[in-house]
């Protein structure tokens, strides 16, 4: 995966993106569309993990098969968005060792504020991907990705719901080397740093809180 960003036009994607974005749409209901799209994005963020072979017997012979190489990897949540998209791509790879960042963005001068770390040990043997629905400023995108290098994670990739112009920028100036996997990019930020059209605040709608 060299393009610092994929868009993934999947009609499937799309459909499910478009009844996220209704404001009519039910908390549950979003939830259960969030774990959809999520499997269907990380489908397209693993699409180069490394294989190696191992001697395998089917009911008919002995083979050679491909199965995933090296440590597992790392499904690192930014919290607490992040945790939407988390579900989802677990359940398509239940092995993943998963970590979170806690990071609250502060309303006035709209950058990042840490309250939480964990992650998993070796992240400089493992891909790193970071799960987070919205890249609006980019501010703590950019944050929890300093986070993660500082721990040790050197092959990070980002996967978000929605993308902004201006967050998809800022990361690609921070991180030129963190590849971006997002369902869309909308026009823009507006004054309170919120993407639009987007679809409001996904944490917000996930947990149906105000």
């Amino acid at each position: 995966m060299t393009e610092h960003l994929t868009h993934v036009t999947h009609p499937l994607v799309q459909h499910k993106l478009t009844l996220m974005r209704k404001s009519d749409t039910s908390t549950a209901v979003f939830r259960q569309l969030l774990r959809e799209i999520s499997q269907l994005l990380a489908y397209e963020v693993t699409r180069e993990l490394p294989l190696t072979t191992e001697a395998i017997e089917t009911p008919m012979q002995t083979m050679d098969a491909p199965v995933l190489a090296g440590k597992k990897l790392a499904l690192v949540s930014i919290l607490r968005a992040g945790n939407g998209l988390l579900d989802g791509v677990l359940e398509l790879i239940p092995s993943a060792r998963v970590g979170f960042v806690g990071l609250y963005r502060d309303e006035k001068t709209l950058k990042p504020v840490q309250y939480y770390f964990k992650v998993p040990t070796a992240l400089e043997d493992r891909l790193v991907i970071a799960v987070d629905p919205m890249l609006a400023t980019g501010n703590s995108s950019v944050a929890a990705i300093d986070l993660l290098k500082k721990a040790g994670a050197t092959n990070i990739r980002f996967l978000c719901l929605l993308a902004a112009p201006e967050g998809i920028a800022r990361m690609k100036e921070a991180h030129p080397d963190v590849p971006i996997v997002t369902a869309a990019v909308d026009e823009r930020l507006n004054e309170h740093g919120y993407i639009v059209p987007g679809l409001g605040d996904a944490g917000d709608r996930m947990f149906g809180t105000k």
